[in-house]
């Protein structure tokens, strides 16, 4: 999928579209037939994989992103500090003993995914990843070579009960142990009548004290992110923007940890950071926190 024809078709057949990745922890469920990729319209997981300089999508993602960068082209850039901030918070899970990781809404992978961070500290981390956008499977089943301490599901992360008690999920983590819970740059695609709160606290029922959940999330922060939420919802049909203070309650009754709920560039960084942050180091905000 790294080229494409005049038409808008992808270019170069199974093999080429997956050179750009490694695609090789992704196993299909057996007898599972994913739906098949819709080319015309664009995709949450696609657009992101063209903000942050991939080669997993189409023409029509790329639409998305050049409207966007009509608005702010900072803004958009949001997304690679956002890749930056999940490499550092695994790896600070990892470095914190976390072994297990669920990845919900975890879109295409790129240099330095969860598992490749996780595994470079722990080798037997085991990490699931859930999005439900159909190119993730299908990218997998190019492949023949598996990591079998990695999975995928094709699952909306709205069906917690399907999730967790799928055979790529149940059994495979271990929930009387902690589990690193990611939502980063998901929860912004719920819309409020999907009680995205309500759905955050019905995965951290299943987490055992000493589990993490880490987040990040469009906030309202600036002018133009109202109208970088705009091209989303007019190109994706969903996207909502929320507070500091909306974000700040999915960590109910977990212990927030330092330095709390910041723009991500402020979340630990590796190298001191140069303020005052732009668009897209204030787009997002993020943070982790501990069941105690």
């Amino acid at each position: 999928m790294t080229e494409q024809s005049n038409d808008g078709s992808a270019v170069g057949g199974a093999e080429a579209g997956a050179s750009s990745t490694d695609w090789s922890w992704a196993v299909p469920r057996p007898g599972q037939e994913p739906p098949e990729v819709d080319t015309t319209k664009p995709s949450i997981a696609r657009v992101y994989d063209a903000a942050i300089g991939g080669k997993d999508h189409y023409e029509v993602d790329r639409r998305v992103i050049e409207e966007g960068r009509r608005v702010s082209a900072a803004g958009v850039d949001s997304a690679r500090v956002n890749r930056d901030l999940l490499i550092r918070g695994v790896r600070y899970l990892a470095e914190q003993g976390i072994d297990q990781f669920l990845d919900l809404g975890s879109g295409l992978p790129s240099a330095q995914n969860t598992h490749q961070v996780a595994q470079a500290i722990i080798p037997d981390a085991r990490v699931v990843y859930v999005d439900n956008d159909p190119i993730v499977l299908t990218h997998g089943r190019a492949l023949l070579a598996k990591n079998n301490r990695t999975r995928v599901l094709t699952a909306n992360i709205l069906d917690v009960d399907e999730i967790l008690n799928s055979p790529e999920v149940d059994g495979f983590l271990d929930f009387s142990r902690p589990i690193g819970l990611l939502m980063v740059a998901v929860l912004h695609h719920l819309l409020d009548e999907e009680d995205p709160a309500g759905l955050v606290e019905r995965y951290k029922a299943r987490l055992v004290p000493g589990s993490h959940l880490f987040v990040t999330h469009f906030c309202n922060s600036f002018p133009q992110a109202r109208e970088l939420n705009d091209v989303l919802i007019q190109s994706l049909g969903r996207g909502q923007l929320r507070s500091q203070e909306t974000i700040a309650g999915f960590f109910d009754g977990m212990e927030l940890l330092e330095p709390g709920l910041v723009p991500l560039p402020l979340w630990r960084p590796d190298e001191p950071v140069v303020e005052p942050l732009d668009h897209s180091g204030l787009l997002m905000i993020g943070g982790m926190a501990v069941k105690r």
